[in-house]
């Protein structure tokens, strides 16, 4: 994703020169170079997984000599890291995101299950709701009209469980921010899966099995 995000045609992040680099044909582009190579050695990595457990598929209880083949994918595995996590790590911390092109690229037909919901929410049946929500959409579209500006009138023509709080209901941020079970997009759900990452690099796993 980072790696479209940065292209030109998004510009919603911007990688540091010192990860990029230029092209050599065209003088304006920046090469997500280390976004690509990285990407590459993932492959490396899985790879060296798949050929461990074929090695390991199979074999009866106790040493068998071709258990002698997994220290070459976990030597190299061990080494591709030791390149690829600093690099990734510098291209995160070093990273400049656009919220203001975020913010652009945002269309309201992305606040249509949100429309949805909210009828669920008065009542309706999800299904239903969904075949309203659908015939509101092309109408927005025929007339080139955000859903967080249609009128009220014209939400009524669809269904009489439309009130004045539509709109509340039609914004990015609040979309977002409703989704705070795990893994959700709210600000609480995404600080809860930083911790979660934190404490998995932080955890020992040497006393761990030592206690």
């Amino acid at each position: 994703d980072l790696i479209i995000y940065s292209s030109r045609e998004f510009g919603f992040v911007e990688l540091d020169d010192a990860y990029s680099t230029g092209s050599s044909l065209m003088p304006q582009k920046k090469n997500p170079d280390s976004l690509e190579l990285i990407r590459g050695k993932t492959g490396r990595v899985v790879g060296s997984l798949a050929g461990l457990l074929t090695t390991l598929k199979g074999q009866p209880s106790t040493y068998n000599k071709d258990s002698q083949e997994d220290k070459e994918p976990l030597f190299d595995t061990v080494d591709t890291l030791s390149m690829t996590l600093p690099i990734a790590a510098g291209v995160i911390k070093t990273l400049k995101v656009n919220p203001g092109r975020i913010y652009d690229a945002m269309d309201s037909l992305m606040l249509a299950t949100e429309l949805a919901d909210y009828l669920v929410d008065k009542g309706l049946p999800f299904r239903e709701a969904h075949h309203l929500v659908g015939q509101i959409v092309q109408q927005a579209i025929a007339i080139d009209q955000p859903l967080y500006s249609f009128p009220l009138a014209a939400y009524k023509k669809f269904s009489d469980l439309f009130d004045r709080d539509v709109h509340e209901r039609l914004t990015f941020n609040r979309a977002a921010d409703r989704r705070d079970s795990l893994g959700g997009t709210s600000e609480n759900a995404v600080k809860a899966q930083i911790e979660l990452l934190r404490d998995l690099i932080e955890f020992d796993f040497d006393e761990e099995v030592a206690d």
